[in-house]
């Protein structure tokens, strides 16, 4: 049997030119042509003209590289440094030029801010190109791993207590250096006992600071390693995250805008994320559609009245799942009077407001406690049944019942049940990519302004991929070169 084999020795020669290691159709070209087509000026990196003696890389080069290794699920320094001199479409990239790590992190690290608006200049040209409408907007949010560990998130109660075993430590250990003081001043280990010491009190010091910092900010949890990221627990237990916001076009699919944010759910992120995809497509959507994690009235409030918003409540959401079984006397069935500030029961009793100020969100109704015990539905054995309670049945609703009320009504229509249908295709699929096919489950960055660079980078990562699959490459690079 024959078989192939490699040979070492064996004297070959790449092509003449850096130009011809790629073919003409290679997906690197189409970065090359994105990141040419970007407007510096307006990014923030000025580009000076050529000189002889230069010392600093060429800014484009350094953002192509950023984008080119992100796409591919290489984002560490060191191995982008590596790819320049070991892998063919990077050394074309970045035409034979191989910076060191430390340049690649300090470039990505003092242009931070302009990294993000990489992405924005992108949705722009898409907006150009015709790829994005930005009439339906998918909002959704996912939490990304922290670079930091969840050990060094403190709370009060952490810091106290931490204090507390330090100080006993430390008193232990004065303690121990002076009785072997007493017997033998030369001892290596009272050297090692009083490095001990010096240790525990600079960490009694560090937790001091946090501790303090947490009274200052009236925080509930405070990470070392880094101030800005969260506690919060996901599917694969509870570390320090990042809640990163994704608003999606319905066209295609592609990314408008993404925000790291600093809470733990997504409750009161629906106006914020809505106004600044607004901002940033220089135009009103006509829809903007989420899940019920963003059911919160008073942020709706804050919409535009003129975009159509589409969201379940969670008792919609509960229904949709078949989680919400039927009951005879729920509180839909209640009927509120407005004229007399009081509800009907499904029997035609009455329930009366009852003050409660402590609760500014809710107003209290209830029925008299004989009224509900004469009630042949009063008890709590089966579905049929209304209340247990001996005070008699109570209602709270909501000052904003009303727009609930409306919200409720209009997710239910079917025209918005069909849009609603496509918010898992449109607004979780940018997720699944940059987590499963990026490998971008934790950030390589501290600090939200950083950490908000480099989700505008894979966001980025994810459109330019998306627009080859859509346009094509060569297509694609040609319509860049004509933006």
């Amino acid at each position: 049997m024959s078989y192939k084999i490699g040979d070492r020795m064996q004297q070959t020669f790449l092509p003449n030119s850096i130009e011809d290691y790629v073919s003409q159709d290679d997906p690197v070209r189409v970065y090359d042509a994105f990141v040419d087509a970007l407007d510096f000026g307006s990014l923030g990196i000025p580009i000076a003209p050529f000189q002889a003696g230069a010392l600093t890389y060429y800014p484009k080069q350094m953002v192509k590289l950023l984008v080119y290794g992100y796409s591919y699920g290489i984002r560490s320094s060191r191995k982008l440094e590596r790819a320049c001199h070991h892998n063919l479409s990077f050394i074309w990239l970045t035409g034979g030029l191989a910076p060191d790590y430390r340049t690649i992190a300090r470039f990505r690290s003092t242009h931070k801010e302009a990294l993000r608006e990489v992405l924005k200049q992108c949705v722009r040209l898409c907006v150009k190109l015709d790829l994005i409408e930005g009439n339906m907007l998918f909002i959704d949010g996912s939490k990304f791993r922290a670079d930091a560990s969840i050990d060094n998130t403190w709370t009060k109660e952490k810091c106290q207590k931490s204090l507390k075993r330090i100080e006993e430590h430390i008193d232990k250990l004065i303690d121990e250096a002076e009785s072997i003081d007493a017997r033998e001043q030369d001892e290596p280990s009272l050297v090692k006992i009083k490095e001990r010491i010096c240790n525990k009190t600079k960490l009694k010091d560090k937790i001091k600071n946090v501790l303090a910092d947490l009274e200052a900010g009236q925080q509930k949890s405070l990470n070392s390693t880094d101030p800005d990221c969260v506690k919060a627990k996901a599917r694969q237990g509870t570390h320090a995250v990042y809640n990163v916001q994704s608003v999606t076009d319905a066209k295609h699919g592609l990314i408008v805008h993404t925000e790291a944010v600093t809470q733990t759910n997504d409750y009161n992120q629906l106006s914020r994320q809505t106004e600044q995809a607004t901002a940033v497509l220089e135009h009103k959507p006509e829809h903007v559609c989420a899940d019920c994690g963003y059911a919160s009235v008073e942020d709706i409030k804050e919409i535009d009245p003129g975009i159509n918003v589409i969201i379940p409540s969670q008792r919609q959401a509960q229904q949709d799942k078949g989680l919400h079984p039927f009951r005879a006397f729920t509180k839909e069935r209640f009927v509120y009077n407005a004229e007399h500030d009081e509800y009907v029961c499904p029997e035609g009793n009455r329930l009366t407001r009852i003050e409660r100020p402590s609760d500014r969100l809710n107003r209290d109704y209830r029925c008299p406690g004989q009224t509900c015990l004469k009630c042949p539905h009063f008890g709590n054995t089966r579905l049929d049944k209304c209340t247990k309670s001996p005070f008699g049945r109570e209602i709270n609703r909501h000052i904003n019942q009303d727009l609930k009320n409306r919200l409720e009504q209009n997710y239910a229509k079917p025209e918005n049940q069909k849009i609603y249908l496509l918010r898992k295709q449109k607004a979780e699929h940018p997720f699944g990519h940059i987590k499963r096919n990026l490998g971008a489950n934790q950030f390589m960055l501290r600090g939200r302004l950083k950490v908000n660079a480099e989700v505008a980078i894979l966001a980025t990562c994810f459109n330019i991929a998306r627009l080859m699959t859509i346009v094509g490459v060569q297509e694609l690079i040609n319509k860049l070169r004509d933006a």
